[in-house]
Formats: C-alpha cells, structure tokens, sequence
C-alpha cells in the first residue's frame, strides 16, 4: 500500500528552537513526508528576545500564526517535546478541528484535570539542581528570575548525556534564554484547556526511558494522570530523544501517523 503524505509540526523545549528538529525532519522529509519546524517566539532565530515577552500567549504567538494559516481541510500531527508539550496543549485547545493526533515526546502533558501549573509544581519537587544554568533578574535580585538559560554541566549530564558530542556543541551555540513566567492567574487562564476541544483529540506519548530532567517516574506519573490514548517507549534515549534516537523517533512518529491520521 502505498504511504501517503502527512504534515507534522514539530514544536521545540525551552532555551531551543527549530534547528533542534534537524535529523528528524531530514528523515521525515526523505519518507516523502512535509515537515514544519517552528521558532517559538524569542527562540531559535526569531527576532524577538526574551525580556521582551510578557506572557505565554506571546512565546505561542508563531505556533498560533502557523496553525490559523492552515487551509480549513488540513489536519497536522502535531509533536511536542519537553515544555513544547504545553504548547501542543494550548494548540489543541485552540484549533482542535486542524489536528488528527498530537504526540508528546518525554514532553509536559497538562490536561483538563492536570492544570499546567499544578504539573509545573511536581516537576520542581522533582527536579535535580540546575548546576551551572543562568537566571536573570530583570526586576531586581529580590524578586523571581524573569529568565533562564542552561549552561554546559547541566547539558551535558542531564539533557544530551546519551547523544553525540557534536549535537551538544551545536546546542550550545545556538541555545537561548527561556522567559519565565510568574503571573499565575494569567498562565491558568492562557493554559486552561477543556474535554470538549482538546479532549476531542487523540494523544500519544512517547517514553524516553533515560531522561535525566522529565525522569520516567514523572513521564509515567502525567500519563496516569491524563491518560493518553497510547504510550510508546523508545529506549536508550536521553531527553533529547531527537539528537540520541533519531531513526527511532522518526520510525514513531510515522507509524503514529499512519495509525491516527
């Protein structure tokens, strides 16, 4: 049977960007597949900077221009990884007629049920200590960090320890600072997500068992959580399951399509 094209939109983590999508979209591409790669605001090469983004709303403002951009009779795969998952979240809950599944990669899955800052407080109960990653304090030291940006150490041992050494010096030049959000009604009301929208779509998670910052137990524990209509392990594969599993992820995510879409 001959296999026809999807479009996936691939949606990056904090302090990435769409260069991080690089092996899998090659792959993606090479199986006759078409492929986006989305900058989220202040991330990658869009121009804006972080400082200059006041709520999620305005980090989501390009998934939210591409996904309206659509033609009304397309339907995308759309996959998250890392903090992309709440992006995938709000993109559900948003434009729920212009997706066919959404697939979680060792991502955040907040839900109906699972509010995003109630998934945001067990991820830092947690989470390891950051070592050598830098926050800025735009409004004084006394204050909550308004930013951050990994550093090396915390890279190397905790998101790109199982991938190759040259993916992290690319990570490393290309990394930027990620807003931090402190406006918690504002995040609630812009992360609020309902059965009827995003709850109408069809969600896969993909385990990456060796993740060392969204560890299993916690992957496991949103999955019981907000049960998704599927689970998928890819094994070996540190957080940056793009960079240590490519193939594997590819594979994935095309026998996700072919089964939802």
């Amino acid at each position: 049977m001959e296999k026809r094209e999807r479009h996936f939109v691939l949606v990056h983590g904090a302090c990435h960007g769409a260069w991080n999508w690089y092996k899998v979209l090659t792959l993606l591409k090479s199986a006759g597949h078409k492929v986006t790669a989305l900058d989220l605001a202040a991330s990658g090469i869009h121009p804006k900077q972080a400082h200059e983004l006041r709520s999620l709303s305005d980090y989501l403002e390009p998934l939210m221009e591409f996904m309206a951009s659509l033609p009304a009779e397309e339907r995308v795969i759309l996959v998250g990884h890392s903090f992309g998952g709440v992006c995938n979240a709000v993109a559900m809950e948003k434009f729920p007629e212009k997706i066919s599944v959404a697939v979680y990669a060792t991502a955040l899955m907040p839900g109906p049920d699972l509010s995003f800052l109630a998934l945001n407080e067990q991820k830092f109960q947690r989470l390891d200590p950051l070592k050598d990653a830098q926050f800025t304090f735009d409004q004084g030291p006394n204050n909550p960090p308004t930013s951050l940006l990994f550093g090396y150490n915390f890279m190397a041992t905790k998101l790109y320890q199982l991938s190759p050494p040259e993916d992290l010096t690319l990570a490393m030049s290309l990394v930027r600072p990620f807003r931090l959000y402190g406006d918690d009604a504002l995040l609630l009301k812009e992360s609020k997500l309902t059965k009827e929208k995003y709850g109408s779509i069809r969600r896969v998670y993909i385990v990456c068992d060796q993740d060392n910052i969204i560890k299993e137990d916690f992957q496991r524990w949103m999955i019981e959580n907000n049960p998704a209509d599927e689970v998928k392990v890819i094994t070996g594969s540190d957080h940056m399951v793009m960079f240590s599993k490519p193939k594997e992820l590819s594979s994935c995510l095309q026998e996700i399509a072919e089964k939802y879409s």
